[in-house]
């Protein structure tokens, strides 16, 4: 902001047509500029989360340079598809980061306040192989401060596994359901719940799944009317939508 813009603005508020709140919004910066990133620092503010690291093809330091310009911000940090590399870089770099090697994650909240968490997301598997996947859901849920649950290895093989935990799902605000091979559980929740279920494909199993291709469009063609489907192997995408919802639900209740 220039001199001349600033004085504009502390004008606005000394004349009372702008609030001290409105001109301190404006005064805050909206990206952070570094050499190898311009990193959106007012997405929290748009969107309710700040900006997340996508790990995936950058270096260390890169991964790094971001989590620190967001930490001067003031704002939460995390970080999806995480290496090896990174991940030994950022524990030297921030020791108090939170990390899951499964899901591939790093998570470094302002605060180590105790939270509470808000709403109910429950997140299924078809088999253990898509427990990788479910990690970085249930990694995005935490950090977005949405409560949730995990069920394990209840794919269509075995099906009275899952419907052993029938109250369960049915008590949920959204089901988030991560398969791959034939992809045929969203379908079967999405026609015992009346909340949203989210399907996320993963590239576990053979050949002909073409790398999640087979199990994404099991999912997109549903029978069930709730689901919808996010990318393959998504399982960000998949928690960042859910806790939407859940937070927008409580955010109502509180209100009501």
């Amino acid at each position: 902001m220039t001199p001349d813009q600033l004085q504009t603005l502390l004008s606005a508020v000394q004349n009372g047509t702008l609030s001290v709140e409105q001109a301190a919004s404006q005064l805050h910066p909206t990206v952070g500029e570094l050499d190898f990133a311009t990193v959106d620092l007012h997405r929290r503010d748009r969107c309710g989360y700040p900006e997340v690291i996508f790990a995936e093809g950058k270096t260390p330091e890169w991964t790094a340079g971001v989590v620190e310009r967001l930490r001067q911000a003031g704002q939460d940090c995390f970080a999806t598809r995480v290496n090896d590399d990174q991940a030994a870089y950022l524990a030297t770099r921030f020791p108090d980061g939170i990390q899951d090697r499964i899901g591939r994650t790093f998570w470094y909240p302002q605060s180590t306040e105790p939270r509470t968490l808000v709403g109910n997301v429950l997140v299924l598997t078809a088999g253990t192989g898509d427990l990788p996947v479910a990690h970085e859901t249930l990694n995005t849920l935490t950090a977005m401060g949405v409560q949730s649950q995990r069920i394990v290895d209840v794919g269509v093989a075995g099906l009275h596994r899952l419907l052993r935990h029938l109250p369960t799902l049915q008590s949920a605000d959204v089901v988030i359901v991560v398969a791959g091979m034939d992809g045929a559980l969203p379908s079967v929740v999405g026609g015992l719940v009346d909340c949203p279920v989210i399907a996320v494909p993963t590239s576990v199993g053979y050949g002909t799944t073409f790398g999640g291709v087979a199990p994404l469009l099991t999912m997109l063609n549903a029978c069930s009317a709730g689901v919808v489907t996010v990318n393959i192997d998504a399982g960000f995408k998949a928690g960042y939508t859910a806790a939407l919802i859940a937070r927008r639900v409580a955010k109502r209740n509180v209100s009501e």
